[in-house]
């Protein structure tokens, strides 16, 4: 198969809304021969920002990747000089950095799906502060790197030294492959706000509730205290704030009074697979768009 059959450019969007953007944009890309095979758009009336996300084919333009930003750099500069945008090459491998802990559904989950060519992209490495989940990464062919944390001791200083020794050694692996996405597949440790800061756009969470429902450790118990009828599970962005980044994307199902929290537990990480595998999709595929703390998904 032709491996530029379907080679896109896609561009993304977000600027102060006012009459004669999509005409604007339209009209750039109609001069240069552009054909767009997919668009969305967005107006929001209480921010006042727009935003879209463009799909043209490649073969149409008489240009490459590089000209095409270059030249929509300057389209974007006359709607505003707030604007934020980007152009991708859907021909550039999008690369991704796991890290886990010990729960193996999420992570074998994404390798099965990518595996199958289900997901667009290159698994660069995954990183585990526990072994036992590195013979199924290595099966796939992926590089394991195991980097140990403190277990909870009675000296806290310690501690927190040697978390933060181990947290250099992962940001040290990460930025080896400067990767599209850092996925934390149930990677249950906060990151610290240096490296929330640094991966802030890049760095995903699945947590394993319908946020802001039941933040922080054990959400499952929690529902099962309260007596929910619905558990989910929520895909977003890592921020210095715990569990309250922009949200991706969020999936419920619904428990009664019969399901134990080990039920929970149990028909919750099925929610959680799916939420995070969509999740992901989307960032790869450039159909998010960040504005403050909420997030615009062209699915």
């Amino acid at each position: 198969m032709d491996p530029t059959a379907d080679h896109r450019y896609v561009i993304t969007l977000s600027c102060p809304d006012t009459t004669g953007i999509v005409a604007r944009i339209a009209t750039f890309l109609a001069d240069a021969g552009g054909w767009i095979v997919e668009a969305g758009y967005h107006s929001d009336p209480h921010t006042g920002w727009f935003f879209t996300r463009q799909v043209v084919r490649a073969d149409s333009l008489p240009f490459d990747a590089d000209e095409l930003r270059a030249r929509f750099a300057d389209v974007a500069a006359e709607l505003g000089g707030d604007a934020s945008w980007t152009v991708t090459d859907s021909l550039r491998p999008k690369t991704a950095v796991l890290l886990v802990s010990t729960e193996p559904h999420c992570l074998h989950d994404l390798l099965g799906r990518v595996a199958a060519g289900e997901l667009p992209v290159r698994l660069a490495a995954v990183i585990g502060n526990h072994e036992p989940l590195g013979g199924i990464v290595r099966a796939h062919g992926v590089p394991f790197h195991h980097v140990p944390f403190p277990p909870p001791g009675d000296d806290p200083d310690a501690r927190a030294a040697a978390k933060e020794r181990a947290f250099a050694q992962v940001r040290d692996m990460v930025g080896e492959h400067a990767p599209d996405a850092v996925v934390l597949a149930r990677f249950m440790q906060i990151l610290p706000p240096q490296l929330c800061r640094e991966w802030a756009g890049r760095a995903i969470n699945i947590h394993h509730s319908f946020l802001p429902s039941f933040v922080g450790a054990r959400p499952y118990h929690q529902a099962y205290a309260r007596g929910v009828k619905l558990i989910g599970a929520t895909c977003h962005y890592v921020t210095p704030e715990l569990d309250a980044g922009p949200i991706i994307e969020q999936d419920v199902i619904r428990v009664d009074h019969g399901d134990t929290a080990a039920d929970m537990v149990r028909r919750g990480r099925d929610i959680e697979r799916l939420v995070l595998a969509r999740g992901l999709r989307w960032h790869l595929e450039d159909r998010v768009l960040v504005h403050g703390n909420k997030t615009i998904v062209f699915r």
